[in-house]
């Protein structure tokens, strides 16, 4: 097996070395279910944007991603098909002109869509979608008065508690609604058949109403006079957005957040010849990359997240520091490290800029996850030239300043987590509005302070972290991660980053954690756990082994043991194995956004985590 290791690790530092790009990044898709594809073919048919070539790829790609059924999946284990992603399938192939509902295939979307409850069952965000282009009207949940825009932070509920992503899709979705906008053309379909019956409306009731009238006591309170006060509050929502547009014309640099801004800012007046919005349709057109089905459209790029974990994987792998490699992508990094106050300095507005955001164009919206895996990837870089030591204090500085006041970090800002938001009736609010604690970037950020970073337990900072860990185990010994699926890539990061700050592996969380791990092993060796677990919140094993489960699981045990154990060395067979393989598991979505709405296939991670993992296996037992 050890010549089988080395053989892999050498193939996966081979591959890498081929895919890096000229400026030292590295560029994979960052690939998610139907949604931005049939967006953009919903936004350039309602705005009369010529890009015929672009909505036939994107058309090819539905029609090839499509269920016997007639359905949509999110991943490939989901049952039956997702009713949001059917409707928006078919409402963006309909508006195509290249489908229509005639065809067989459109003849069973439409059957999945009806069988499913209609339109009145969609997910929040697609109703927003069917709203804007007058497929509906505008519902209840989305009546928030633009007035709460002008809500001051001392107020029991605010815009800015909601986290910053949120709000960039919150703003544009509030602007919208006020002014009761829909956007329909001689071609946009009309799917009023779909209704299936309901109301749009039809919600039971739930403590929510009662947060949504909060809102509307704290607006009375207001000095101005009411229709001052509406007039402020446009304004206001409106530079709101605008002040967070990027370099690329896009905002925050998300597709669906641009998709709503435009929206938005044609609610409001704007021509759709506007420079802002054909600079947000020509920066949303760089998010298009190719997939094994056609041509897709990537919510945000991955290229700092994807560039920073490659080149901290290489040199776990043997790189040196010195190699051009690894240089050109230190250099690329350096060039990302953000300087501007964003969101994040709202609760942490004494620490200067340091950190680094996900995607190519993100200058103002960093992330302690990313953070993190920069400053991974440049740590040998900084002990030799001086602007990346500079770099990489600075980026140390702002992680420590951004831990939690219960001890644990959050992905984008501090403090974010006033829970009355989660009562706002939007689906899956406690996962969209709030930015609290997470096992997943508790665990990773300890890990990189404690192994790059030299910090233990005995620190003050260093020992809240690590007892939030331990206070947030689940009774079965696993850990809940946020940004990944999900029992696996939770209980990976906070057992590894438990170890790394000094946690004994004798520890009662540690030892419950590793014999969950044991528990659910596959017996081909491997590790395979079900988007479903995302959205049931338990674990739901997928019964078949992915590269990156199967990674993490394997790195958890390596940072336990002192000897490879019989579940690690099958595991690691299995991992080897499946590096080489080409199936639905290699592609299966391990990424997450929203629970039963929006996976992500990192294609990166097939290289990332096996190499990672392979080297950290080779690093401790084979060099002994």
């Amino acid at each position: 097996m050890e010549t089988k290791i080395h053989h892999t690790i050498n193939d996966l530092i081979n591959k890498l070395r081929t895919h890096q790009r000229a400026d030292g990044s590295w560029r994979f898709c960052f690939e998610t279910g139907v949604k931005t594809d049939a967006y953009m073919i919903i936004l350039l048919k309602s705005l009369n944007h010529q890009d015929e070539e672009l909505i036939k790829k994107l058309v090819k790609r539905l029609l090839s991603i499509q269920s016997t059924n007639g359905a949509w999946k999110e991943f490939y284990d989901e049952e039956e098909g997702n009713l949001s992603a059917t409707i928006e399938a078919y409402f963006a192939l309909l508006y195509s002109g290249y489908a229509n509902e005639n065809e067989n295939h459109m003849i069973k979307a439409k059957t999945f869509i009806m069988k499913k409850g209609g339109l009145a069952n969609a997910h929040d965000l697609t109703k927003v979608i069917l709203s804007l282009t007058g497929q509906i009207s505008w519902p209840n949940a989305f009546q928030v008065p633009i007035e709460f825009i002008l809500l001051p932070r001392s107020a029991p509920i605010s815009l800015y508690d909601l986290v910053g992503y949120a709000r960039v899709h919150y703003v544009p979705i509030l602007i919208a609604s006020n002014m009761d906008f829909h956007l329909k053309t001689k071609e946009t379909p009309n799917l009023s058949e779909l209704l299936g019956g309901r109301h749009i409306n039809d919600r039971p009731f739930d403590f929510s109403k009662s947060i949504i009238e909060t809102i509307k006591r704290e607006i009375k309170k207001l000095i101005y006079l009411p229709k001052q006060i509406r007039s402020l509050a446009f304004e206001q929502a409106k530079q709101f957005i605008l002040k967070r547009i990027e370099p690329d014309g896009t905002l925050y640099s998300y597709f669906s957040a641009t998709f709503l801004m435009i929206f938005a800012l044609l609610s409001l007046g704007y021509s759709k010849t506007d420079p802002a919005i054909v600079n947000a349709i020509n920066g949303l057109k760089t998010f298009v990359c190719k997939t094994k089905h056609g041509y897709h459209t990537e919510n945000s790029t991955s290229t700092v997240w994807d560039t920073a974990l490659i080149s901290h994987s290489l040199q776990k792998a043997g790189v040196e520091n010195f190699d051009p490699m690894i240089v050109k992508a230190g250099s690329y990094l350096l060039s990302r490290q953000q300087t501007k106050y964003g969101d994040w300095a709202f609760n942490n507005p004494n620490t200067p800029p340091g950190g680094w955001g996900f995607s190519d164009s993100n200058t103002i919206n960093p992330d302690v996850d990313d953070t993190t895996a920069a400053l991974r990837a440049i740590k040998e870089l900084a002990s030799n030239y001086g602007n990346f030591a500079n770099s990489w204090s600075r980026g140390v500085h702002w992680v420590l300043s951004m831990q939690n006041n219960d001890g644990g970090w959050a992905a984008f800002e501090r403090n974010t987590d006033n829970f009355i938001v989660t009562f706002i009736p939007i689906d899956e609010a406690e996962r969209t509005f709030i930015d609290p604690s997470t096992t997943d970037l508790t665990g990773r950020t300890l890990e990189f302070l404690g192994n790059d970073v030299n910090l233990n337990v005995i620190y003050p900072q260093i020992r809240m972290g690590a007892r939030w860990l331990v206070r947030n185990q689940e009774e079965n010994g696993s850990w809940y991660g946020r940004w990944g699926i999900c029992y696996i890539y939770g209980t990976w990061a906070a057992i590894t980053g438990l170890r790394a700050v000094g946690i004994s592996q004798n520890h009662p969380s540690i030892t419950k954690g590793i014999d969950w791990l044991h528990s659910i092993q596959n017996k081909d060796g491997g590790w395979g756990e079900s988007c479903y677990s995302d959205a049931h919140k338990t674990y739901v094993p997928l019964n078949a082994s992915t590269p990156s489960q199967t990674a993490w699981a394997l790195d958890a045990l390596i940072s336990v043991f002192d000897q490879p154990t019989p579940q690690i060395n099958k595991g690691i067979e299995q991992l080897i194995q499946s590096v080489h393989k080409n199936s639905w598991e290699t592609e299966y979505p391990t990424g997450a956004g929203l629970p039963g709405a929006f996976y992500i296939h990192y294609h990166s991670y097939r290289y990332i985590w096996p190499l990672l993992t392979l080297s950290n296996y080779r690093n401790k037992f084979l060099s002994q």
